[in-house]
């Protein structure tokens, strides 16, 4: 066996967006593509097919024993990477050459029926990966053991939560036994114990000498898991080295990108965010608060053409993709002026409640109110640190009031619903 647990050589996968439009020859086929074309957008008429690339001249190598975290945005490409290195998908070009036994959960149940109980999906599950079915019924009880869901062992699966089928999922690619392991995000589904678990099985399988593939949006995981990062953007390899310096250019590259889903181009955006910065109240430069800090973020835009009384949004996304919260400048009656050359804003945010994770700052600008968005940019990320409030918590947390009446409702009216004290009233 080489030294090289995976090499992959100018990997490109496409996929395609959209359809062909044929000639319609039947009446029923003109009436179809009449009622279609009412819904679709005018700008949309090529009779070409578009094509998405996912994958675009990706190459590598990694050696045995290594761990390797993938990191991007949403939408770069990480995903379908896992998935053409594990055979769930071919590459359109190039190839990759992976030496080992491999592990992989890249999706919640994958490998898994439906209408089967999980007793039945063990099995299933395990032969997909390779494992005799001698070999899955000597470590049928360990797999039970470590995944929890004993008692609904001869339940079919499409009863389960998702927190149970990654528990039963993982414990079945944990004993395989893999030289190489490959997990893309779905861990965080499972509760808070069983991730731990999850996390101590894989250092375990790292002193074994195994290699680790690891796609996450959180950058705590990755610093505590890898040493070594790959930054896809855009379905190409941007960044490949130490992950302190992986993750600081992941964080710049991402800085001022331009959201997709708005319906327009961005050159003619008549606004643009030319930059950002976060600091704490104070004024210092930062991007790590504590849990309760307040943040000052400041705008600078570059206007193209006037806007009147543009709504400033500023929104605040969890690595994850949750909205978490927005702060907008109509809602809050904040009258901007008029942008029509360069200026800036400051926002000054109350105190972060948001539980410990990576976030995103999206900026929008819409015209007055609400109303059509001339502008959607990326900020940058910033990080909400805590030693217990994690994401098994929700999104935020504030302390409640708590009332002990021995014996009775717990209800009281003496309760000051503007107190934020979390503690117990006499």
């Amino acid at each position: 066996m080489s030294d090289t647990a995976i090499r992959a050589e100018r990997l490109c996968k496409t996929y395609r967006i959209g359809q062909r439009r044929e000639i319609q020859n039947t009446l029923r086929d003109q009436l179809t593509e009449s009622i279609k074309s009412a819904f679709r957008r005018s700008k949309k008429t090529s009779t070409v097919d578009d094509s998405f690339w996912a994958l675009k001249d990706v190459s590598f190598e990694i050696p045995h024993g290594q761990n390797v975290g993938i990191i991007g945005l949403n939408g770069a490409g990480k995903s379908t990477l896992l998935k053409v290195l594990s055979r769930i998908t071919e590459p359109t070009k190039g190839y990759a050459r992976i030496e080992g036994r491999v592990g992989s959960l890249l999706e919640v149940g994958t490998g898994f029926h439906w209408e089967l109980t999980g007793r039945e999906n063990v099995y299933l599950y395990g032969s997909i990966l390779g494992m005799a079915k001698h070999e899955i019924a000597r470590k049928f009880d360990a797999i039970v053991d470590f995944s929890g869901v004993e008692k609904f062992l001869d339940t079919p699966v499409k009863r389960y939560s998702s927190g149970m089928y990654v528990r039963l999922a993982f414990a079945v690619a944990a004993h395989l036994e893999p030289e190489i392991l490959m997990i893309d995000e779905v861990l965080s589904v499972g509760d808070l114990p069983f991730q731990q678990k999850c996390m101590q099985f894989a250092k375990n399988l790292q002193q074994g000498n195994a290699t680790i593939l690891f796609v996450s949006h959180n950058m705590f995981s990755i610093k505590t898991m890898c040493k070594r990062v790959i930054f896809i953007k855009n379905g190409q390899i941007k960044f490949d080295g130490p992950t302190d310096d992986g993750i600081r250019v992941y964080e710049k590259e991402c800085r001022l990108d331009n959201l997709t889903w708005i319906d327009s181009d961005p050159e003619d955006w008549p606004i643009h965010l030319t930059d950002i910065a976060l600091h704490d109240e104070e004024g210092r430069t930062k991007n790590i608060f504590d849990y309760g800090e307040r943040m000052r973020i400041k705008l600078k835009f570059h206007g193209r053409r006037e806007i009147k009384r543009p709504n400033i949004i500023v929104a605040f996304i969890r690595s994850d993709g949750v909205a978490c919260c927005n702060f907008s400048s109509a809602l809050d009656d904040v009258d901007v002026p008029a942008i029509c050359e360069d200026g800036g804003l400051e926002l000054l945010t109350p105190p972060l409640k948001l539980v410990s994770e990576m976030y995103t700052i999206h900026v929008l600008v819409r015209e007055e109110g609400f109303q059509q968005a001339v502008c959607a940019q990326v900020g940058m990320t910033f990080h909400v640190r805590h030693s217990t409030l994690d994401t098994h918590f929700g999104v935020f947390h504030e302390p409640a009031q708590w009332v002990w009446n021995p014996g009775e409702e717990a209800h009281s009216p003496d309760i000051d619903a503007r107190s934020n004290t979390g503690s117990f009233v006499e």
